[in-house]
């Protein structure tokens, strides 16, 4: 039993565990999104989030922090030049774990996860929506107020119908 276990250990060893995730957290920087099972996308969520807040500070010593997770120059690179800047302003929550069913061989529940500033159809498909005006009426006063303002049409304004042969 797994009582009060921090990690999922993901039935390896430390060693073959961390080259693991670390190949997997390069692919999703370059990739920005990679299809694997729920138990993995979970263990890479809380490995490389830490690793994005770091590249928000660009020095020296954050890059070689980052360097001794990922042990790939390409994607660090590709995680401070491109990364940093879009997830700049938010404080959190960089990626996104979406569940896509059930795999054919064995089952596995698979999933797909994404960097969340990095899905162009999310981010078209959802636009910024305005703040919500809201008043303390009943409804029924906020109902009756915008009908009695609208303008009522006389019979000689009304449009014609078309006559029917």
């Amino acid at each position: 039993m797994r009582h009060n276990k921090a990690i999922n250990h993901l039935g390896r060893k430390s060693g073959h565990r961390k080259a693991l995730l670390a190949n997997m957290a390069n692919s999703l920087i370059r990739y920005k999104r990679i299809q694997t099972t729920v138990a993995k996308a979970k263990a890479l969520q809380v490995y490389i989030e830490p690793l994005i807040t770091k590249c928000k500070d660009d020095s020296t010593n954050s890059r070689r922090v980052v360097f001794s997770y990922l042990k790939n120059k390409e994607a660090v690179t590709e995680l401070f030049r491109t990364v940093a800047p879009k997830v700049a302003e938010r404080p959190g929550g960089y990626t996104r774990v979406l569940k896509t069913g059930f795999r054919q061989g064995d089952g596995a529940d698979m999933a797909i996860i994404e960097l969340v500033d990095f899905n162009e159809a999310a981010l078209a498909s959802s636009p910024k929506k305005a703040a919500k005006k809201s008043t303390r009426r009943s409804s029924k006063k906020a109902e009756a107020a915008p009908a009695a303002e609208a303008p009522v049409e006389t019979p000689a304004e009304a449009p014609e119908a078309p006559a029917a042969e």
